[in-house]
């Protein structure tokens, strides 16, 4: 148990159900060749002694030899209720853990701000507010929350219109001061990829913008919008440029207000989406906070910075999922902006000075030391997305064995287990909920494992190829050759070593 701690989960469940699924599914990962002559004794099952049961259950070295996988292995594997470490290699050996660092800032906000903690996006209007007229500024105050999207803003005017406001007589002021500010999460990724965003106190669609393309007779159609299942509001302040050349397919710029991209048009093909990062979240934000304030007839000026959050009357207000609810959907989805902002917005609770993201990583770090024992941890950040961060599996292992029964296993994503043909397998009887990670050349997993008799373990597996990984170049990092076909194999590995350990400590 964590001492001082606030977890408030819901306990999970599990059914047990017979072993024999799992012997199968080991035999199905090794993949041995069998003999098709028919039996020369009985078929009849004979009683096994428990010797000969664990002689049947492959070797650690025998499923990792059939992975072929290059690089360092690490995993960890306890008796989730008492701790007890049951089998460990290199478990020890801090290595990179990918998005696995998510369930480390999940326990962490949890334990700070508590899963009831709620964000508050703001409207204040300073110089207050005279015959519908707002007599100073109009301020739209970023409460941390990242999951504010285009329909939450679109609501916040709509209380606007409601208030009887129709003019602002001074300007429009964005404040995104409630976190530290960051270019983007990790520097080493393409600039394109849209999980590598800018952080601030206030967010927008993840800080993501859509950019479409539509191929007609007169050439392409383009558009750059903050898109929602409900609205396409236009935005002004992310512009793209088609340019003929073969590559790069993008690049990006930037200015205090304005952020520049090109495409190469021979790479758009016909028509298309992606989702782009945005590098300045808070004029993002007031771009779009302005489009939808003018189509409730309310015309403000064009957004601008507020150093500092100003005070006035309180004239809109939205309010956040319960943390709670936001850190399951983070565990589910691996949403990188969401574990960074909880992750800083923690950090901020217990010491108001922290001011870079790195430094945010370090408070975390501390207290994972602290309440979870991990002495080895160095994340340099949140989410996990850092080629720096590292932890040990034996350490990973051990935390979730500490704070079994707070029903942490309950928030995270069920692992489906899968046949030799790769198809899931979702009545399969050994139950196992974990969070994945997954960069090139990086793949791990760690959660509970229920076996069919009712036991429960707890685990940890890091895998990385570090030496092919320093080869790969900032521009090819979003798709390098051989990535996905080495993380294919580290998950199949995942898999054999769960069965292995049901097989073997499933008593």
């Amino acid at each position: 148990m964590c001492a001082g701690s606030r977890f408030a989960f819901v306990q999970d469940m599990s059914t047990p159900v017979s072993r024999r699924w799992v012997f199968a599914g080991l035999s199905a990962v090794l993949a041995s060749s069998a003999a098709a002559n028919p039996p020369s004794t009985s078929l009849r099952p004979k009683l096994r002694t428990p010797a000969a049961r664990v002689n049947a259950v492959p070797s650690a070295d025998a499923l990792i030899d059939a992975a072929k996988l290059r690089g360092k292995i690490g995993f960890a594997v306890a008796e989730a209720s008492s701790g007890k470490a049951l089998e460990s290699r290199n478990g020890n050996t801090a290595l990179p853990p990918a998005s696995v660092a998510k369930a480390v800032t999940a326990l962490y906000a949890l334990s700070v701000l508590g899963g009831g903690h709620r964000f508050t996006t703001k409207v204040v209007a300073t110089g207050g507010v005279s015959g519908g007229v707002v007599q100073g500024d109009l301020v739209l105050m970023g409460g941390a929350d990242p999951t504010l999207d285009s329909n939450h803003l679109a609501a916040l005017a709509s209380q606007l219109k409601a208030s009887g406001i129709r003019e602002v007589r001074g300007r429009f002021l964005i404040y995104d001061g409630a976190l530290p500010r960051e270019d983007r999460i990790d520097p080493d990724q393409p600039d394109h990829v849209g999980y590598n965003p800018g952080i601030a106190g206030i967010a927008l669609n993840f800080n993501r913008v859509h950019f479409e393309w539509r191929r007609g007779s007169g050439g392409y159609q383009i558009a750059m919008d903050a898109r929602t299942t409900k609205l396409r509001p236009d935005v002004r302040m992310a512009r793209m440029k088609l340019v003929a050349r073969d590559a790069p397919v993008y690049t990006y710029s930037k200015s205090r207000t304005q952020e520049d991209w090109t495409v190469a048009r021979s790479a758009l093909g016909g028509n298309g989406s992606r989702w782009l990062p945005v590098r300045l979240p808070g004029l993002y934000a007031g771009d779009v906070f302005r489009t939808l304030a003018r189509s409730n007839g309310i015309v403000l000026p064009k957004a601008a910075l507020s150093r500092s959050a100003p005070g006035g009357t309180l004239v809109a207000s939205h309010a956040s999922a319960p943390l709670q609810t936001i850190l399951r959907d983070m565990l589910k989805f691996s949403n990188n902006l969401t574990a960074e902002m909880v992750g800083m917005a923690a950090s901020r609770a217990r010491k108001p000075a922290v001011s870079s993201l790195r430094g945010s990583a370090g408070e975390m770090n501390t207290w994972a030391k602290s309440a979870l024992g991990m002495s080895k941890i160095r994340l340099v950040d949140h989410s996990g997305l850092g080629d720096d961060s590292r932890m040990s599996a034996q350490e990973m292992c051990a935390a979730l064995s500490r704070i079994e029964g707070q029903g942490f296993g309950a928030m995270l994503k069920p692992f489906v287990l899968r046949d030799a043909k790769g198809r899931p397998q979702k009545a399969h009887p050994v139950k196992v909920v974990a969070k994945t990670g997954t960069l090139n050349f990086v793949s791990s997993l760690a959660g509970y494992v229920t076996a069919p008799n009712g036991r429960k373990l707890a685990f940890a597996i890091f895998t990385v190829d570090e030496q092919t990984r320093s080869k790969i170049s900032r521009a090819n990092r979003e798709r390098p050759q051989g990535a996905r076909s080495w993380n294919r194999r580290a998950k199949g590995l995942q898999q054999a070593l769960i069965e292995r350990w049901v097989g073997l400590y499933s008593g």
